[in-house]
């Protein structure tokens, strides 16, 4: 394999030539450094980069393989961290100005036990500051560039991880997603992001933007890697009381099974309501495509999703001020301009709206739960807009202006709210040449489920081997 080949080769692929030692960890991290060099100037997906930290990990990979102690497919793998997961030693800002001298004292769990798969950590990258904005917009660091267009936005929070994997500048990442920021970037630019479901992943030492919400997840070249990705972080963890107990599956043991029979149900409201054209019709071929593979598909209706949007922005902005209620009595000015406005949103949230925005949650979740009750996952758009210029505030859908920061998160941030997990997948290109994501949803801790159908449909197709110029 050329050295070339490894930015856009998957985890899948690579992980058995590196076991059989037919190709080095020390050459495909190095490969992934000299990209980085050569790029990020470019595309701004990195903070920090950790090159001879790096290296060093691959040597010590490549010897502990050699030695016949090959730990399993994340071995010698070269990733990336959003840069609000701590890393022993190594700055942390969150994206802001804030935290720009913020040095982390230990590790995240999620950093331990991807450290004990055999990674290799090439750095930590851009993002929404403080992880609130679907956009990536950053005042304080630059915007990363979609590498699809440079001129539109790679979606966010978790823009830096997407575009890194969209650019060949890592072989995976992670994200958090508390309104939709693994899965809306994913979207955005092409590549596989999953939410798992809440407490499916410890958020121990991720800086967290409102506790009810957050999820980690893995933004991938494929599916079959977001599998592997998730076997590696997922499990219990004394030091975060959200963290579930349940057993966690091989969930690349499920993958290839066939999804006939399987039944899917499309939500007439809502989801398909404001979205762009290109979009809409992406999304139904993908359906189609589903039901020509074997899946049985369904109209179905949630009937509570009108009040999804002021309810999810009480909780979250109760909680996110929470957050940084010292910081902003001190440093109000340090914040950019649109994450200060949100978080003065937040201080104005009373009891009794955060009270009643979590009953409706409530129910909102026992609505979604008896309809999976009766089909096996939910198909929706991932975001109702393909990407929009940097420049670009608006969007106009039928004849209708919408905010962009906002209106991006339409269709992920159901899911947060419920906790259910999600997963989107590439179905698709604009006649501009801008991807399209599917979303499919499924029942909790489920994620297996929502997997098998993500590569049933990743599989048959050939849009995730399309890579930007």
């Amino acid at each position: 394999m050329k050295t070339e080949e490894f930015a856009f080769t998957s985890i899948a692929e690579l992980a058995p030539l590196i076991q059989k030692k037919e190709v080095s960890p020390l050459e495909v991290t190095q490969a992934h450094l000299d990209r980085i060099d050569r790029l990020n100037d470019e595309y701004l997906a990195y903070l920090t980069i950790l090159g001879d930290a790096a290296l060093a990990e691959a040597r010590s990979a490549e010897q502990e393989i050699v030695n016949g102690q090959y730990r399993g497919p994340l071995h010698g793998i070269p990733i990336a961290l959003k840069d609000l997961f701590a890393v022993k030693g190594v700055r942390m800002t969150c994206g802001s100005k804030i935290l720009a001298d913020h040095i982390a004292e230990s590790d995240a769990t999620v950093v331990t036990r991807l450290r004990q798969a055999g990674t290799i950590l090439l750095g930590k990258l851009n993002m929404h500051e403080f992880a609130w904005g679907g956009t990536s917009l950053n005042p304080h660091y630059g915007t990363p560039r979609n590498p699809w267009d440079r001129t539109r936005l790679p979606g966010g929070s978790s823009g830096g991880s997407a575009v890194a994997m969209a650019a060949g500048l890592a072989l995976g990442t992670l994200g958090t997603d508390t309104g939709g920021s693994v899965r809306i970037p994913a979207s955005l630019s092409g590549i596989v992001g999953l939410k798992p479901t809440y407490g499916r992943v410890s958020r121990f030492g991720v800086y967290p933007l409102s506790h009810s919400c957050d999820h980690v997840g893995p933004m991938v070249r494929t599916v079959a890697d977001a599998a592997i990705f998730l076997h590696a972080i997922a499990g219990p963890d004394p030091n975060d009381p959200t963290a579930s107990a349940a057993a966690v599956p091989d969930y690349t043991a499920t993958l290839k099974e066939d999804i006939r029979g399987l039944r899917l149900g499309v939500p007439q409201e809502y989801f398909f309501e404001d979205v762009e054209p290109a979009v809409r019709e992406g999304v139904q071929a993908a359906i189609q495509h589903l039901s020509s593979l074997g899946a049985t598909v369904e109209a179905v209706s949630i009937p509570s999703m009108q009040h999804v949007i002021a309810s999810s922005t009480a909780i979250i902005a109760a909680e996110a001020y929470e957050i940084h209620a010292r910081t902003m009595q001190t440093r109000s000015q340090d914040y950019g301009a649109d994450v200060r406005t949100r978080l003065l949103l937040g201080a104005c949230v009373q009891a009794a709206q955060y009270l009643k925005a979590q009953r409706f949650r409530s129910l909102l979740r026992q609505e979604m739960l008896d309809l999976l009750g009766r089909v096996d996952a939910l198909v929706t758009p991932t975001t109702v807009l393909a990407a929009s210029r940097i420049d670009q505030p608006t969007v106009t859908i039928d004849d209708k202006e919408f905010p962009v920061a906002a209106h991006i998160a339409r269709a992920t941030r159901p899911f947060n709210m419920t906790g259910l997990p999600a997963i989107s997948v590439p179905c698709g290109f604009t006649p501009d040449g801008l991807p399209v994501g599917l979303q499919i949803v499924g029942r909790p801790f489920e994620e297996a489920t929502v997997l098998h159908l993500a590569y049933a449909y990743e599989q048959s197709t050939a849009w995730h081997e399309r890579h930007p110029a």
